[in-house]
């Protein structure tokens, strides 16, 4: 059965489509009903069903995959590989959860995990899967202040952290970071619990509070923890994103449905089988890193490589080397980390032998087609975009080659994923949008197994921030897309971020896709700023690649002649500014409302996840010295 007839019959007849994926995971108790959606926009999968995303993930393998490695835990920054078996996950897992209980931390209780991509950050995952405890991974190097932001939301029995992480050769402490957040918080848990790396020496213990892992697990070496049996519906784990407010959302995540997603996904999306090897860069503090770094990988049965370290340390053939060394057959990057690579000698692209890659999945941001063609040229692999969004879970616009792959047009990525009831309306009346024209990408209820089950402890603010935001009950997902004729969508940017020029809504992924079609240019961010006459206009930051040696002022001039010839002279930017480095967090985000902070002098916001301190700070020097290309250019 190809897409279109899967597809069809998961959005027509959900509840016999769901109940036939069930059988991808281990019930403990078999579900009484497959879907509930009696209070929409509520609903619930797999009802009365029990189960438990750890069973799934180690002891349900041990039988048949006891000594295939289940886990890579590699670091370029430390250069400590550690390959664990799944019968050695299970140990590990087991322990920790040893230690958990011997902390008092019980099913219902909050773990914060605070950690960067070591092996210990899946071990605690999984031990809290274990046990029923809700974890709540927060990006490692996150500010205090963040910190404290989310401990206060989640209220946690424990928070555990190691001591620190590193990005570049740069020791990054945790630890003080999480005392600050202490001081700060007002509900901060009894314990913290620390995995040492020796990185830190200067790191010092509060009595009482303070709980060294290595010297807690040596009494629970063989420890057999028995697992928790979870109703479907119960929360697994929370992930907190921006809000509108200020105040963080936490993602609150089933068991049984974003068990079955994940396990689904494995094989129709990601194409991997029991036994086959999935390389994710992500971090495990972001959704990518839940899903497809620790959880997917591991209920598939499959090897998961988690890694630590840049894109270019020592080299920038290290994922490619990767790459050949462990057999990969499917990759998940992110076209920051692939722009990263574009800037580098393309001769790295060819060191390897990637006979075994057969998949490139690149998502977490819009990816524009000249970096799909570099990269898809370059290794001579399938590049494939999806969409999705902390909330869905697991991707809700794709490719699908494990079940039929549809040819890939790049900057689209592809059709609704199974489950997912798609539309693209107008903003003001609701209405379908006819093919080709912009529209807000809603979904309609019931979201499939795997999204989000609501806010923590805020079901008001989950119906008002998702589906709120039309006269009918639609998820917004606060993104413009168009649909072609055949059925690829195609998203523009985020509502939130459009620039209204005298009366016209530019998206600033059009202008951004606009520019990076110049050979000469290695990445853009395109921000709004304030215009006397035409209310906005477009301002450009762009870096350009290795070896480009034109005058700035010229390229700068064909980035503006670009725009106007792609999208019109409503389009055009006001300014351009070519620097060395755009802001981005470790994570690779880009930080475009710090740019436009800076273009109108405001405060830029928390730059603790900054990759690079001094972007901004370079940046700011540049607006000083005028556009290189714009009405005050000199």
């Amino acid at each position: 059965m190809g897409y279109d007839e899967t597809y069809r019959r998961s959005i027509d007849e959900p509840e016999a489509f769901w109940r036939e994926q069930a059988a991808l995971i281990h019930w403990h108790t078999p579900p009484e009903r497959i879907l509930d959606q009696s209070h929409p926009p509520f609903r619930r999968w797999f009802v009365g069903g029990t189960t438990n995303l750890c069973y799934n993930a180690v002891d349900r393998h041990l039988a048949t995959r006891p000594d295939q490695l289940a886990l890579v835990a590699i670091s370029t920054e430390t250069n400590i590989t550690r390959e664990i078996t799944y019968t050695e996950l299970y140990r590990e897992v087991n322990t920790f959860a040893a230690v958990l209980g011997e902390l008092d931390v019980v099913k219902g209780d909050r773990v914060v995990i605070y950690m960067p991509n070591m092996a210990e950050a899946v071990f605690a995952m999984l031990a809290c899967a274990r046990i029923g405890a809700i974890h709540s991974v927060v990006f490692g190097g996150f500010a205090a202040h963040n910190l404290a932001l989310r401990i206060d939301d989640a209220e946690p029995k424990l928070l555990i952290c190691a001591d620190a992480g590193m990005r570049g050769g740069k020791i990054i402490p945790y630890k003080p970071l999480v005392d600050l957040a202490l001081r700060e918080a007002k509900s901060p848990p009894p314990h913290v619990l620390i995995v040492r790396r020796d990185l830190d020496p200067d790191m010092t213990l509060v009595p009482g509070r303070d709980v060294d892992y290595a010297e807690r697990r040596v009494a629970h070496e063989d420890a057999s923890v028995p697992v928790e049996w979870l109703e479907s519906n119960e929360p697994s784990y929370l992930l907190y994103t921006s809000g509108t407010t200020g105040k963080p959302k936490g993602v609150q995540r089933d068991v049984g449905g974003y068990a079955v997603a994940l396990a689904l996904s494995m094989t129709t999306i990601f194409d991997v089988a029991p036994g086959q090897v999935m390389f994710s860069t992500s971090d495990v503090g972001w959704a990518v890193g839940h899903s497809y770094n620790v959880y997917g990988p591991l209920i598939g049965g499959a090897t998961s490589l988690l890694y630590e370290g840049l894109p270019t340390g020592p080299d920038p053939g290290i994922w490619w080397r990767l790459c050949e060394r462990y057999g990969v057959r499917t990759m998940f990057s992110s076209p920051t980390g692939i722009r990263v690579l574009k800037k580098q000698d393309p001769s790295w692209l060819k060191k390897y032998d990637l006979s075994a890659l057969r998949w490139l999945f690149l998502a977490g941001e819009p990816l524009d087609e000249p970096t799909a063609t570099w990269i898809s040229s370059g290794i001579g692999k399938s590049v494939i975009d999806n969409y999705w969004q902390t909330e869905t879970g697991w991707p809700a616009i794709t490719l699908l080659p494990g079940l039929e792959l549809k040819p890939v047009k790049f900057g689209s990525p592809g059709f609704p994923n199974l489950g997912y009831r798609m539309r693209i309306i107008d903003e003001q009346s609701g209405a379908d949008v006819a093919p080709n024209e912009k529209g807000v990408l809603v979904i309609e209820p019931p979201l499939p197994p795997g999204c989000l089950t609501t806010i923590w402890r805020d079901d008001e603010r989950y119906v008002r921030s998702y589906f709120g935001h039309f006269r009918e009950l639609l998820y917004s997902s606060l993104d413009w897309a168009v649909r072609d004729t055949d059925g690829y969508t195609f998203i523009l940017g985020r509502t939130d971020d459009v620039i209204n020029v005298a009366g016209h809504r530019l998206g600033t992924r059009e202008i951004e896709e606009s520019v990076a079609t110049l050979g000469a240019v290695a990445e853009v961010a395109v921000v709004g700023i304030h215009d006397e006459l035409k209310g906005q206009v477009p301002a450009v930051f762009a870096t350009l690649k290795q070896g480009v040696t034109d005058d700035p002022r010229d390229v700068a001039l064909a980035m503006q002649r670009r725009v106007v010839e792609l999208l019109g002279g409503v389009a055009r930017p006001g300014c351009v500014y070519v620097v060395n480095a755009l802001p981005k967090t470790r994570s690779g985000k880009l930080l475009r409302r710090s740019l436009q902070a800076l273009m109108q002098n405001t405060d830029p916001g928390d730059l603790s996840t900054l990759d690079d301190p001094n972007a901004l700070e370079e940046i700011r020097a540049v607006i000083a010295r005028g556009p290189h290309c714009g009405a005050s250019a000199s």
